[in-house]
């Protein structure tokens, strides 16, 4: 009999819902939340009651556009954390729920582990052990994964992540929410002129503070000289700072692949869709003998296909949870 999975995924702002039936995707639907770029960012509140509007429909699509009946589902895989709580509660609840009405077993799935996984959504897939640089919007990671379900982290920021280094250096160049895609665009073409400073950060270890701090005062001091200095520098800003912050997770990742001697190499995440980073690491996998991986870009922004591709392992090795269990907002593996 085949096995067919609904996975959910609200961590965020994004509402999604997929079907896989024995690892292979039918569906993967996703309900955006446009309100908060009038804020610059994420609003948790506006966040969760939007994830209560869009997610009965969001599954009604999935399971439509699948070509099944609620009936068929084997079982539900749903984010458990991290991420915001009040997102997290939506789809926790709404999984528990829908799993007690079809008297199916529910699966609780870490995000981030899900983002590795993504690489498994379709081929060709990494063959095992490899590393996967991890990069999104809260998170920066270096992961050895062992196997679909044993994964360490070799490294991760000790402040912030690479994600918000790129958001919030938009919203000080007056670019909207979020700017990290609007960054990529605009530094296409051209070449960074402005030298930012790379952090002196032992190990495996990110740091991204000092680079938003020095960008900050790059901006001030240049302003008060030119008031329309971002204005008529905004593509050479744009890709300076995004060669600095490709440069630092690519210069760890190289690090990592030396001290493991992985050649087997992936990115992950929200920010693996930007075609600086992209293009990086193909270079570097022809320069240094890499095999390198690459998702699409609707398995880089949280979708609910990674998680539900998670679901299908935990589930092919009988890892259920129970109806008592909680979101977390901090959430490690």
């Amino acid at each position: 009999m085949s096995i067919i999975l609904l996975g959910i995924e609200s961590s965020c702002d994004d509402t999604s819902a997929a079907i896989i039936k024995d690892g292979e995707i039918l569906s993967n639907c996703v309900a955006n939340q446009t309100i908060h770029q009038k804020y610059g960012g994420v609003v948790p509140e506006v966040a969760s009651r939007a994830h209560q509007v869009n997610i009965i429909p969001v599954v009604d699509q999935a399971i439509q556009q699948a070509g099944i009946e609620k009936q068929d589902i084997s079982a539900i895989a749903f984010t458990r954390g991290p991420g915001l709580i009040g997102s997290l509660i939506v789809g926790v609840s709404f999984a528990k729920s829908l799993a007690l009405s079809l008297g199916v077993p529910i699966i609780e799935v870490n995000h981030m582990q899900a983002h590795v996984l993504a690489h498994f959504a379709e081929d060709p897939k990494p063959n095992f052990p490899f590393l996967c640089l991890t990069v999104s919007g809260g998170h920066t990671q270096i992961v050895l994964v062992k196997s679909h379900l044993e994964m360490e982290v070799l490294g991760e920021t000790i402040d912030d992540a690479a994600g918000e280094a790129f958001d919030k250096t938009g919203k000080l160049m007056g670019l909207s929410y979020p700017a990290g895609p609007l960054i990529d665009k605009l530094a296409k073409n051209r070449k960074a002129i402005y030298d930012f400073p790379e952090p002196n950060i032992p190990g495996l270890n990110f740091s991204f503070s000092g680079l938003k701090t020095s960008i900050l005062y790059f901006l001030k001091k240049n302003l008060k000289d030119d008031p329309d200095f971002i204005d008529n520098n905004k593509e050479d800003i744009c890709a300076s700072v995004q060669e600095r912050i490709v440069s630092i997770l690519m210069k760890k990742l190289e690090r990592a692949a030396k001290q493991t001697g992985i050649k087997e190499i992936a990115i992950a995440g929200g920010v693996s869709a930007n075609s600086g980073l992209r293009n990086t690491l193909t270079s570097f996998g022809e320069r240094l003998g890499w095999n390198t991986y690459i998702p699409k870009f609707e398995f880089c922004t949280d979708n609910a296909a990674m998680i539900a591709v998670t679901g299908y392992y935990k589930y092919m090795n009988d890892e259920f949870a129970e109806q008592d269990i909680a979101p977390t907002a901090r959430y490690r593996f």
